[in-house]
């Protein structure tokens, strides 16, 4: 599953680039705590993109079905109940979180995102304290642990945008050491802080009630949102002399690929367009509907029309048609 959606986000993104602030072991406990912008596209990205591989907690509303819960269950998922699942099931979060202490306790990796829910907005939003109780519970039941807690920064020049630019920054992972009074207020306090204030470093981080004039702004100037560190720098500085970037040039054959691209997939195309789009109220959801057409319909469209023109012409003309569908993607996405 991991090499099939890692195959699909090659042809889905133009680029994506991995920065580690410090180089990370594998086999040791971790938590990956990551701003959470862009739907499932932040932990598909950080589930291919990461050697290790990690177990999430999902919001449990998917886990509902029993073919489902067992379905996601196998790729390591993990649910988690919050207070719109209902007062009465946040008492299973204690099971889910014993659970990931036996796991950190046996040096595992759990990527959670501690925003509690997803926004498009370019900002490191409050932090809920969910993952402060797994770091409590796993402290309390094997005192002498040493969990690394890395926080993750999600970068994309336009998130919404079919052939974006992602960066995924990795910042120095904190020591559980320096918490071990847990659950103390006070330190739950400070280390929900820290996690904050790690978060900021490595992602873009619009502050403020005046968020959407300061966003136009970053925008008029073209600001590099794949350079969280000068974005913030920027803001900070209330944007004195801060340097307008060169917008990326119009490229033609770019666009007369992605026309080809969407005549020799015409079908996904219309249900994208015509029956997907209209359906999609947050914007955060928009590159994971599409992304869920491109691993899905997409290949089962393009083995229907090579099989048609391997029965009616010829094998080579269905090797010319895969080829051809492939060459215009890369071509789309990548130039």
């Amino acid at each position: 599953m991991r090499s099939y959606i890692r195959l699909a986000l090659f042809f889905y993104y133009k680029k994506i680039e991995i920065n580690y602030k410090e180089h990370l072991l594998p086999n040791q406990p971790t938590l990956f705590l990551g701003n959470h912008q862009n739907g499932l596209m932040d932990p598909l990205l950080i589930a291919t993109k990461k050697g290790q591989f990690s177990y999430f907690l999902t919001r449990a509303s998917v886990f509902q079905k029993p073919w489902m819960s067992k379905f996601l269950r196998s790729l390591l998922m993990l649910p988690v109940y919050r207070v719109r699942d209902g007062w009465d099931s946040l008492s299973n979060n204690k099971a889910i979180f014993k659970t990931c202490s036996n796991l950190l306790h046996e040096n595992n990796a759990i990527v959670l995102f501690p925003e509690g829910n997803h926004n498009i907005k370019r900002q490191v939003r409050t932090l809920s304290k969910g993952f402060t109780r797994i770091i409590a519970e796993t402290l309390n039941d094997h005192p002498d642990i040493e969990i690394n807690l890395v926080p993750v920064g999600f970068n994309y020049r336009r998130p919404e945008e079919f052939g974006d630019h992602v960066v995924l920054n990795f910042g120095a992972p904190l020591s559980s050491e320096n918490y071990k009074t847990l659950p103390s207020n006070a330190t739950v306090l400070r280390l929900k802080q820290d996690v904050y204030d790690a978060l900021t470093t490595v992602t873009t981080h619009i502050d403020g009630e005046d968020y959407d004039e300061k966003l136009q702004k970053l925008e008029a100037l073209n600001a590099d949102f794949l350079n969280p560190g000068a974005v913030n720098q920027c803001v900070t500085a209330e944007f004195k002399g801060c340097k307008s970037q060169s917008k990326q040039k119009h490229n033609p054959i770019k666009a007369i690929a992605k026309i080809g691209l969407c005549i020799s997939l015409f079908l996904p195309y219309a249900i994208w367009k015509l029956i997907l789009v209209p359906k999609i109220k947050e914007p955060e959801f928009t590159s994971t509907f599409r992304f869920a057409v491109v691993i899905s319909l997409v290949p089962i469209f393009m083995i229907v029309i090579a099989v048609i023109l391997w029965l009616n012409f010829g094998i080579l003309y269905a090797l010319i048609y895969l080829t051809a569908v492939l060459i215009l993607d890369v071509m789309a996405v990548k130039l």
